[in-house]
């Protein structure tokens, strides 16, 4: 059975994005690359040639990966989510019970997270204490620092980072 991958309608755009980029443009660079590190000569000792086939094997590779992940896409409208739990797709505050500080992440899927915009994998520690929770509740994570107790003071519908 595929396993579908919870994504974002922001997410999804721009991994579709980043695919045709590779496609229409990376792609032909790294050929045209090799074309010219060919015309050098002998490739056993061609550093260009030898950069050029790498590249190219990562481009083809992340190609592969990115098609692999829309075509398993699940793409949520994130501005229709029930705010009523914490669930994909929402905005959740929550305040550091000891420091009283004051934090907002859009929990969203594992290729779209980036905590330094605001986002938070649904699949990361963070993501999963959260999940189903709803306001007034107590949250306790463990992060690297140490454990922290956090109240959800406010769950919204997300849109974007």
């Amino acid at each position: 059975m595929v396993q579908r991958v919870p994504m974002s309608k922001t997410g999804h755009a721009l991994l579709k994005e980043e695919l045709a980029r590779l496609q229409s443009k990376e792609r032909i660079e790294v050929i045209r690359a090799i074309e010219v590190a060919l015309g050098h000569g002998d490739l056993k000792e061609n550093a260009e040639y030898h950069a050029a086939k790498e590249r190219q094997g990562h481009v083809e590779g992340r190609i592969l990966e990115l098609k692999d992940k829309l075509g398993r896409a699940e793409v949520i409208d994130c501005t229709q989510v029930s705010a009523d739990t914490v669930v994909f797709g929402t905005k959740v505050t929550v305040v550091d019970i000891d420091s009283d500080e004051e934090s907002t992440y859009w929990l969203v899927g594992p290729d779209e997270s980036d905590v330094k915009q605001g986002s938070i994998s649904v699949m990361s520690p963070w993501g999963r204490a959260l999940l189903g929770k709803e306001e007034g509740d107590e949250v306790v994570v463990k992060t690297p620092k140490g454990m922290l107790n956090l109240e959800i003071i406010k769950i919204s519908p997300g849109d974007t980072p």
